[in-house]
């Protein structure tokens, strides 16, 4: 019974890759924002079992991601919405494959062992806010979607003195290390980060998640493969692979 589940299961998967056989079977590099990375490499390794293309995702900053930006190897870049409308603008990615494919949603984390606070509604995630004794979260997406809440609740002024901005790497870093006592980001690259331990969903209203598009590179030598992926990113079959990680499918 199992071999066969898997058997369909391989079946659904490679119809919805299209015609994409082991003889045509490609390398495919996909360039990632740090929020999507998590659900693109789960995605990753469907597509590899399934096509016989073999996907490597990589996590690039600076100039050595200027560089396969401009000459590759790379086929695909994941990114939220501006930076890949700013590389739109650019010539780096081909304007008609942009497309969406992942909302990830914000989360809470405390250091391994702290006491976990209340942030099960609006009122007590403020309250949380103001008796701790440390804030820390991004400037990226996750962190101006923070900022917002945080705004949204008064609170800018108030906690301005004990928040930290991070750069460059997760927030979990950071909290591990005991930078501060709270973090905030996306969920699905909080959840069971050693050192730390997740607390839960932010609450309501509060809770906006960032969005995360996917394009094919100009610079693509594979881009009929690369459009493959694609369509299998957005596919019905993919949409329980995105869920493992914490994130939720894009909405049509």
């Amino acid at each position: 019974m199992r071999a066969c589940a898997k058997f369909a299961a391989a079946c659904i998967l490679g119809a919805a890759l299209g015609s994409q056989g082991a003889a045509l079977a490609g390398e495919l590099v996909i360039l990632t924002n740090q929020g999507a990375t998590p659900g693109v490499r789960e995605l990753a390794a469907a597509f590899e079992r399934a096509s016989g293309h073999k996907v490597t995702v990589i996590q690039e900053e600076g100039a050595a991601l200027e560089q396969r930006l401009n000459n590759g190897p790379a086929d695909l870049i994941t990114g939220n919405p501006g930076p890949i409308e700013d590389l739109v603008k650019n010539g780096k990615v081909v304007a008609s494959t942009v497309t969406p494919f992942v909302l990830a949603g914000l989360g809470l984390s405390v250091r391994a062992g702290a006491p976990k606070p209340n942030i099960s509604t609006v009122e007590a995630y403020k309250a949380t806010l103001l008796a701790a004794k440390s804030i820390g979260y991004s400037r990226g997406c996750s962190g101006t979607n923070v900022g917002q809440g945080i705004a949204q609740l008064g609170l800018t002024e108030q906690l301005k003195a004990k928040t930290t901005f991070t750069t460059g790497g997760p927030v979990t870093d950071y909290l591990a290390r005991g930078d501060f006592e709270i973090g905030i980001q996306q969920t699905n690259i909080m959840v069971g980060v050693p050192g730390t331990d997740y607390v839960g969903p932010l609450p309501g209203f509060l809770n906006k998640p960032c969005p995360s598009s996917v394009a094919v590179l100009t610079a693509s030598k594979e881009q009929d493969a690369a459009r493959a992926m694609i369509r299998f990113m957005i596919s019905p079959e993919a949409a329980p692979l995105l869920r493992k990680t914490h994130v939720e499918p894009a909405k049509p």
